[in-house]
């Protein structure tokens, strides 16, 4: 699969991010999008370790805040 990109971000109601839109047109969820940044298909985005159990997109150094919303 070729490597793709955040290039946009869809919130709820109360602006928690639920899914995301890819480089190739893709929209996926979360936690997909955190499961293929860990296996490196997603590129352009860091991930925090939270603890030994929990990971999460680390929003403070990629640039999903910059990313457009869609709805």
């Amino acid at each position: 699969m070729k490597e793709e990109q955040l290039t946009g971000v869809y919130r709820n109601n109360a602006g928690d991010i639920i899914s995301f839109l890819t480089s190739e047109g893709r929209v996926i969820s979360y936690r997909k999008a955190l499961m293929e940044a860990e296996e490196g298909t997603l590129t352009g985005v860091n991930i925090a370790e939270m603890d030994a159990s929990v990971s999460s997109i680390d929003f403070e150094s990629t640039f999903v805040d910059q990313l457009p919303e869609l709805y």
